[in-house]
């Protein structure tokens, strides 16, 4: 495997923290976020490989080359170990970093993701998609299929300009990179006993309307880290940061500001 230099915006001085960003979207998710933390830590934010500006590559689809690029990232920075955070598909790569660089977590924050690998239909629902993205080469699918499923029934019917965003976030995945991501998620492990090894601070956070994680999956995931805690934010849906921006990162802020004391 080779990695790949990823696009990153970085805001703020403080507690370094590392965002990654959910599928198929791109790092330009976590504006808000970025903003209402800035004040209280350096907010790290890279466009996994393919999307946002990141090159491709050349690897076969896995989580594994994702999380290599983040450590590149933390490399090139200058940075030993961060908070780590990641939101759906963020949340997958953060795990296979956990697996592959866990001296370099400090600290963990998992939102609206899951630790369970795929079901056979799940996999199976990837490859369709993957299929009809390489087929195609549009983002028709994404929207038909994947975008119904991001926001809250709350989103849905009041913040229509958060629809809007997140629809263009979606339009603009490259078609190749998204086929290529749904893939390497198809592939993964499961990673409950990952975190069962990953004896830091940690957040699970879970928008109670998410229509992809349910308040279970969640829950397993907090009680498997030896310092987890659950935290379910109203009105958000699978996209918790972009829908609910303040309450995400007031419940990140404090966090990060409580691992020094």
């Amino acid at each position: 495997m080779a990695t790949v230099d990823l696009h990153v915006r970085e805001v703020g001085r403080g507690t370094p923290v590392v965002l990654l960003h959910a599928f198929p979207l791109s790092s330009a998710m976590w504006l808000d976020t970025r903003n209402e933390l800035s004040g209280v830590a350096r907010v790290i934010t890279p466009d996994l490989r393919g999307f946002g500006g990141s090159p491709l590559g050349a690897d076969e689809p896995s989580l594994d080359p994702m999380a290599d690029d983040v450590a590149a990232v933390l490399d090139r920075l200058g940075l030993d170990r961060v908070v780590l955070g990641g939101l759906s598909m963020g949340g997958y790569v953060s795990m296979a970093f956990l697996r592959r660089h866990a001296d370099r977590v400090s600290a963990l924050v998992l939102a609206d993701t899951k630790a369970s690998a795929d079901a056979p239909p799940a996999r199976e629902n990837r490859e369709r998609i993957a299929g009809e993205l390489d087929s195609e080469g549009t983002s028709r699918v994404l929207l038909d299929d994947v975008l119904p499923t991001l926001c809250g029934d709350t989103t849905k019917a009041r913040r229509p300009l958060v629809l809007g965003r997140v629809r263009a976030l979606v339009e603009d995945a490259p078609p190749a990179a998204a086929a290529w991501a749904q893939r390497g998620m198809a592939a993964r492990p499961d990673s409950i006993d990952t975190l069962r090894a990953a004896d830091v601070p940690a957040m699970v956070v879970v928008g109670d309307e998410d229509a992809l994680v349910s308040r279970d999956d969640a829950e397993v995931m907090a009680d498997a880290l030896p310092q987890g805690r659950l935290v379910t934010l109203p009105g958000a849906g699978h996209l918790s940061a972009v829908e609910t921006p303040k309450p995400f990162a007031d419940t990140v802020g404090r966090f990060v500001a409580g691992l020094g004391s």
